[in-house]
C-alpha cells in the first residue's frame, strides 16, 4: 500500500476515497500542515475558501441537505473552530451529516494557556456529540477519520476531528497488527433497509382503516419516499400537510396537498390538523403539538427511522420505526381508505381556495412592494430543476406560504435552529452540490447584512466552476429586523423599538454590481416580474434588491385573538408606522374572506 508523505497528505487522501469533492473552509496556522498538503495534491479535494468560518459551516450544511452525501468543513484551532459553531448546531438540528476538521495548538504546548489555545474537547463536546476525537499520533487517523464519516451518516449528525498543527507535518505511519492499535476498513457505507415488524404493520393499519378523516403530516424524512406518500393519501383519501423541512417532499399541484403546518403555515393545514380523527406522521419531528390535533381527538401512527425521536410530539398509538418508504410500501396492501370521500373533497376545496387567497395577498398594494408578491412572482416563473433556500425571519414566512413545489424543485432552511445568515451560503453549498442547476436564496435584508454581502464574494469567486452559473440571491429589503418586530407586536404587545429594530441602509445592488454581478433594483411591483425573467435568464450570478414594505404582517392566517388584540395594542402604544400597518393589515386579511374568483 502506498504511504502518504505526511498525516496531511493522507487526511486528504482519505478524504478522496471517501468521495470529497470540496472542502468548505479557512485557513490558519493551526492547520497550515493540511492548507500545505491541499497544495501537493493539485487542490484535490478543492479549497472553497468561504469568508468566515461560520459560513464555511453553513456551505458544509447546504451542500449536505442537497446533495445526500457527506459535508465537509475545515478550520483553525481556537478562533476558527469556534466560528464552526453555528452551522455545526444548524446541522446538528437539521439532523445533517456533516464532518468538522479543526487544528490545535501544537502538543507541546497543550495545557500552557498557549495563543490560540482553546479546549476543543469541551467546545465540541455538544454539537458533536455522536462523535468527537482529538488524534494526537497518526495511528489514530484511519480509524478516526473513518468513523467520523460513518457516525455522520449512521447518526444524520455533524461529527468533528481534532489534529494538533504539529502532527499535521509529521511523517504518516499506519496502524499496525499490534496491541491497542486500532485498523480501519474500506471508505463508504451502505445504509440499511429498515422495516417494522409484520404485527406492528397490521396494528398501524388497523388503526388507519378506522379513520374517516385521515390527515398526514410528512417531514424531510419521507423525502425519497414521495410517490408511496402519495399512493397512501390516495387510499386513506387523506390531505398531506408538510412540516417546513418537507416542504419540497411532495409538489405542490396535487390537490391534496396543504403545504406548510405551524407559525408559518397555511389555513388548509391548520384546518385539516383540526378537524381530522386519524393522523399518520411519516419522517417529522415537527415540534409544535398545539398546531396538530387535540390530545385525544385523533388515532395517531408514526413512520420514522430515528426510534429516539419517535412517539414524542403527539400520544401515538402505533410507533414504527422503519425507513419511510419501505415501511409504507409494505403497509400499502394492508390499507382500505373510506368508500366516502366528502373527507378529501373538502379538503381540495380548502387547498383550491386557499392558493387563490394567496394570489390575492400577494397583489394587494404596499409601499413599496408586497413582499408576498417577491415569492409569488417567483414561482409563477421558478425553473422545475431549481433550488430554493430562505433565510429565518419574515423572508421564511413569504417563501412557506407562497413558493410551490413542482418538477424537482428542492428547498431548506434551518428549519430547527432557525438561525439568521444560512441562506446564501447554503445557496454556495447547493451550487457546488449540483452546479448544474439554477440556486435561488430568499434572504432578508438584517441576513444580508450580517454576512450575506460578504458571501457574494464567495459567489463571484466561484462561479466559473459551475456549468449553470445562475445562483440568485434576493434580498428582501425594508430596513427592519422584521420577523422581531411582528413578534414584539403580536405576542408581547409592543410597539416596534426603532433602536434595536432599524436597520441602516444600502444598496445591495450597487454592492453586487461591484463584484461584476447581475445587479437589478426594484422599487415599484409592476418591476418585479420582468426583474425575476431577467435574472432568471442571466448567465452569471445575480442579486435583486426589492424594496419592499415592512408593514405587511406575517401573522399566521389562524392567528388567535389574543395576538390580534396584542397587535393592536402595541399599535395604541404608539407603533411609530401604526396608521399603516393597520391599513395593511385591513387589507390584506380582508382577502381571506373576499368570494373566490377565477384566476
Amino acid at each position: 500500500m502506498h504511504v502518504a508523505d505526511s498525516v496531511g497528505d493522507y487526511v486528504l487522501r482519505r478524504l478522496r476515497e471517501w468521495g470529497v469533492e470540496e472542502v468548505f473552509a479557512y485557513p490558519g496556522d493551526g492547520i497550515n500542515g493540511l492548507v500545505t498538503a491541499f497544495g501537493k495534491a493539485e487542490d484535490r479535494p478543492r479549497f472553497i475558501q468561504s469568508r468566515h468560518e461560520e459560513m464555511s459551516a453553513f456551505e458544509a450544511v447546504g451542500y449536505a441537505k442537497f446533495s445526500g452525501k457527506v459535508g465537509v468543513c475545515m478550520a483553525t484551532s481556537g478562533p476558527g473552530a469556534i466560528h464552526l459553531l453555528n452551522g455545526l448546531y444548524d446541522a446538528k438540528l437539521d439532523h445533517v451529516p456533516v464532518v468538522a476538521i479543526v487544528g490545535q495548538t501544537e502538543r507541546s504546548a497543550m495545557g500552557g494557556s498557549y495563543q490560540q489555545e482553546v479546549d476543543l474537547q469541551a467546545l465540541f463536546k455538544d454539537v458533536a456529540s455522536e462523535y468527537l476525537v482529538e488524534v494526537n499520533v497518526s495511528e489514530q487517523l484511519p480509524n478516526a477519520l473513518d468513523r467520523a464519516f460513518r457516525t455522520a451518516l449512521s447518526r444524520r449528525a455533524p461529527t468533528a476531528l481534532i489534529i494538533p498543527s504539529d502532527l499535521q507535518t509529521e511523517p504518516y505511519t499506519p496502524p499496525q497488527h499490534a496491541f491497542k492499535q486500532v485498523p480501519s476498513s474500506e471508505p463508504g457505507l451502505v445504509a440499511p433497509t429498515l422495516v417494522p415488524a409484520e404485527a406492528e404493520l397490521v396494528r398501524a393499519a388497523e388503526v388507519l382503516n378506522a379513520g374517516h378523516k385521515v390527515a398526514i403530516l410528512v417531514g424531510q424524512g419521507a423525502r425519497g419516499a414521495a410517490a408511496e406518500v402519495e399512493q397512501v393519501a390516495d387510499v386513506l383519501g387523506a390531505g398531506v400537510a408538510k412540516a417546513l423541512l418537507g416542504k419540497d417532499v411532495l409538489s405542490d399541484e396535487l390537490s391534496f396537498v396543504t403545504g406548510s403546518i405551524g407559525l408559518l403555515g397555511t389555513r388548509p393545514s391548520y384546518e385539516l390538523m383540526r378537524d381530522c380523527d386519524t393522523l399518520l406522521i411519516v419522517g417529522s419531528s415537527f415540534p409544535y403539538s398545539q398546531f396538530l390535533p387535540e390530545f385525544g381527538q385523533a388515532r395517531a401512527v408514526q413512520i420514522d427511522i430515528d426510534g429516539t425521536m419517535i412517539g414524542m410530539r403527539y400520544p401515538t398509538e402505533v410507533n414504527l420505526v422503519g425507513d419511510s418508504g419501505a415501511t409504507l410500501r409494505a403497509l400499502l396492501p394492508l390499507l382500505a381508505g373510506p368508500t366516502d370521500r366528502a373527507w378529501r373533497e373538502k379538503v381540495e376545496e380548502n387547498v383550491a381556495g386557499w392558493w387563490e387567497t394567496m394570489r390575492r395577498e400577494a397583489m394587494v398594494d404596499a409601499d413599496p412592494v408586497n413582499p408576498m408578491r417577491i415569492v409569488w412572482e417567483l414561482s409563477e416563473r421558478i425553473p422545475h430543476n431549481a433550488i430554493v433556500t430562505s433565510d429565518s425571519g419574515s423572508a421564511a414566512n413569504w417563501y412557506a406560504r407562497h413558493l410551490r413545489i413542482r418538477g424537482d424543485i428542492r428547498s431548506s432552511l434551518s428549519g430547527t435552529l432557525a438561525t439568521m445568515g444560512p441562506a446564501v451560503p447554503y445557496a454556495i453549498g447547493a451550487k457546488f452540490a449540483h452546479p448544474d442547476r439554477p440556486a435561488i436564496a430568499l434572504t432578508g435584508d438584517g441576513a444580508m447584512q450580517m454576512n450575506g454581502l460578504a458571501e457574494l464574494l464567495t459567489i463571484a469567486r466561484y462561479a466559473d466552476r459551475w456549468s449553470d452559473r445562475r445562483c440568485i440571491v434576493c434580498v428582501l429589503h425594508n430596513n427592519d429586523l422584521n420577523q422581531v418586530t411582528w413578534e414584539l407586536r403580536a405576542m408581547g404587545g409592543a410597539p416596534k423599538f426603532e433602536e434595536s429594530q432599524v436597520l441602516p441602509d444600502v444598496s445591495y445592488a450597487d454592492f453586487a454590481r461591484g463584484l461584476g454581478l447581475e445587479a437589478i433594483t426594484v422599487t415599484s411591483p409592476d418591476e418585479l416580474g420582468p426583474a425575476w425573467d431577467r435574472v432568471l435568464a442571466a448567465d452569471r450570478p445575480s442579486v435583486l434588491d426589492v424594496h419592499c414594505d415592512p408593514e405587511v404582517p406575517p401573522i399566521p392566517p389562524h392567528a388567535t385573538f389574543e395576538q390580534a388584540k396584542s397587535a393592536a395594542q402595541a399599535v395604541l402604544k404608539g407603533d411609530p408606522d401604526a396608521f399603516h400597518l393597520v391599513a395593511e393589515g385591513i387589507k390584506t386579511k380582508l382577502q381571506e374572506v373576499v368570494p373566490g374568483r377565477g384566476r
